[in-house]
């Protein structure tokens, strides 16, 4: 059991590893330090193939070109994705890192309230943070779909 100190997050988001990507931007003052943590995930992200990226799993409301698919396997969605924009890239690294081997009702309990908690909002232009939120949002209606059983994936 992880012990509780006073520099823990006071409130889970849902996820222990979205809790802990929380956590470390919300401890970082610095917005360029932030930016620098964003741009890292970015870098990790694995190449999503061609084939996945079409109009089926493209997010809607970007600006950016932003694909994500959910894979469940054994009750758990493990997540791919890919952008065409640097930052709009790290923060779905960040998305998939964190929501990565959760059930789907997991996933749909996420609460969307971690992304004020990280401290980006005051920092991304407008449009990046409602990328953010509808790449989010995208993931949670995949995961509902999921859920009831549509598809091992979504590629229809």
């Amino acid at each position: 059991m992880t012990e509780i100190t006073s520099s823990s997050i006071s409130k889970s988001f849902g996820s222990p590893t979205l809790d802990k990507m929380v956590g470390r931007l919300k401890t970082t003052s610095d917005p360029k330090r932030r930016y620098e943590y964003i741009l890292w995930l970015a870098k990790k992200l694995p190449i999503l193939p061609q084939e996945f990226r079409s109009d089926s799993f493209k997010v809607k409301g970007c600006v950016s070109q932003v694909y994500v698919i959910g894979k469940l396997s054994n009750g758990k969605i493990s997540w791919e994705g890919y952008s065409d924009a640097l930052i709009t890239k790290g923060l779905l690294s960040l998305l998939i890192e964190g929501l990565n081997n959760l059930s789907p009702e997991e996933i749909l309990k996420i609460d969307e309230n971690f992304i004020k908690e990280t401290g980006l909002n005051a920092s991304l232009t407008p449009s990046r943070a409602n990328g953010f939120l509808n790449i989010l949002l995208n993931m949670k209606s995949q995961a509902k779909m999921l859920s009831k059983g549509t598809s091992s994936n979504l590629n229809k």
